[in-house]
């Protein structure tokens, strides 16, 4: 693989703009990757220009390539291809990209991570380096692999990406203890807010967080504050609650909103109830509880990848879900929004986290940005291991 000092200045600003493009389909490619790509031709002696460039905007269509290619024509041949996701090498619903750089004859190609579906990893590049194509790996690799959380969980670990969001006033709140909480946080968090369910495949709640806000759960484009908003919102993310005694009133707005209404459940309930909530517009799916009676939430994790693609899974809900998923590490990185205002001793905690009864017993955290959303404050951290 090649090291970042084999690289040169043009390389690393023509893979930073691929990257820039890639991320114009953060919000749309869902179940795909993000990804860019820019083609460059250098005649000997002379300057870089760009000759074609593009992204992937949603699955089915074109990929990245496809467009960049597209874009350069003739162009291509002796040129550099710089994409930020190895080439695909399989035929999908489109075609191999890997088999169209080669056949423009692009000289070289640049590609800053390769890719951890089994069925491209390595293959592109095979294919590539076979037609003589000159092919180096690993530039910028961690900005790409930042675009796309979640389709390498998907794709390593058969898990998605979970994000936990949680919203709390400075003493560590996130309801009054009648379980009263809108609105903890100011218009600016809540807009932040809309963009992570935007890029997300799904959301995931427990019951009672549903219950007590009659939370609907979806992308409201006038809240979201990014470019085509309306056609952002068009993909509503699959909305999954955890329901383990099928307690969700018919009424709830979550079952009258566009999208997908999924709730998951132990054989412990009423088939009658059942029967009412699929008529309601709800799939219910029934997983065999633990052996604390619960639902095995790795197990729903692993279901959600494999049979409904979810890459980034953002979870919104109350304290015993959400500690729940940090007690089973299955929380990858924590987004909590920080309110400047005191709720008090009775108001419900953040999480809530069995088995905590000394300092040794500490679930430590990694801090990896602080910064202003308006009046509150964001927090990104992620779980140390132990």
């Amino acid at each position: 693989m090649s090291t970042v000092a084999a690289f040169s200045d043009a390389d690393h600003r023509y893979m930073a703009r691929a990257l820039q493009l890639a991320r114009q389909g953060l919000y749309t490619t869902d179940p795909n990757p993000r990804v860019g790509c820019v083609i460059v031709q250098q005649p000997p002696g002379q300057p870089g220009h760009i000759v074609g460039e593009g992204f992937h905007v949603r699955a089915g269509e074109p990929h990245a390539e496809v467009h960049a290619l597209n874009a350069a024509g003739d162009k291509a041949k002796g040129a550099t291809a710089y994409v930020t996701l190895e080439p695909c090498f399989h035929t999908g619903r489109t075609g191999p990209c890997a088999l169209a750089l080669k056949n423009a004859q692009v000289a070289r190609v640049v590609v800053a991570m390769v890719d951890s579906n089994p069925q491209v990893s390595g293959q592109g590049i095979e294919l590539l380096k076979a037609a003589g194509i000159d092919v180096q790996i690993g530039l910028l690799e961690q900005d790409a692999r930042a675009l796309n959380p979640g389709f390498i969980a998907r794709m390593q670990r058969k898990r998605p990406f979970v994000r936990l969001k949680m919203a709390m006033s400075l003493d560590g709140r996130t309801a009054m203890g009648s379980g009263e909480s809108q609105w903890i946080t100011g218009p600016e968090a809540r807009s932040h807010v809309q963009r992570l369910r935007a890029r997300s495949s799904a959301i995931l709640s427990g019951v009672d967080s549903i219950i007590m806000d009659d939370s609907r759960l979806t992308l409201r484009a006038d809240q979201l504050q990014v470019e085509n908003a309306d056609i952002v919102a068009l993909r509503q993310p699959l909305r999954v609650i955890v329901d383990t005694r099928l307690r969700l009133p018919l009424a709830a707005a979550c079952l009258r909103e566009p999208g997908r209404t999924l709730i998951m459940t132990t054989p412990a309930h009423s088939p009658e109830k059942r029967a009412k909530l699929t008529a309601a517009g709800a799939e219910v799916h029934v997983f065999e509880a633990g052996s604390d009676g619960r639902l095995p939430l790795g197990e729903l994790l692993g279901w959600l990848a494999e049979n409904e693609q979810v890459n980034e899974l953002l979870v919104e809900t109350g304290a015993t879900l959400a500690g729940a998923l940090l007690d089973a590490r299955l929380v990858d990185e924590l987004q909590l929004f920080v309110a400047p205002t005191l709720l008090g001793g009775e108001a419900k905690p953040l999480f809530a986290l069995p088995g905590l009864s000394q300092m040794a017993d500490q679930r430590r955290l990694s801090i990896h940005d602080i910064r202003a959303i308006g009046r509150d404050w964001r927090i990104i951290a992620s779980p140390e291991p132990d």
